[in-house]
């Protein structure tokens, strides 16, 4: 993928170096490496994201994931398996975020 401006939509008024980070290197430059595919990526970000309990990120990163090939029910049992290595609390808070993101139904546009 390359041309990604997703931070310059959200955050390029106030912090442009920012956004030029999220753009340029780990949007164009990290989620483009081969060693992993896009789908895969998805699925250890939202497990890190889990993990560090950043709920407001998880609602970008589970429709990513579901455009980079991953099902609601792989990331729910993303979710589910995580509870008990996370723990119950992050996981629920994720559940939440989840349905709200599935509600949506929408796609990203890259």
């Amino acid at each position: 993928m390359t041309g990604w401006t997703g931070g310059q939509d959200s955050v390029g008024d106030i912090a442009p170096a920012l956004a030029r980070y999220t753009d340029k290197v780990l949007f164009d430059e990290v989620w483009a490496r081969p060693e992993l595919s896009p789908r895969d990526r998805s699925l250890v970000t939202v497990s890190a994201l889990v993990t560090i309990g950043a709920v407001e990120q998880l609602g970008f990163h589970l429709a990513f994931a579901r455009d980079n090939g991953a099902t609601e029910e792989e990331l729910v049992e993303v979710i589910t398996h995580l509870a008990f290595y996370t723990g119950w609390p992050r996981a629920m808070s994720a559940i939440g975020a989840a349905r709200a993101a599935f509600a949506q139904g929408d796609r990203l546009s890259r």
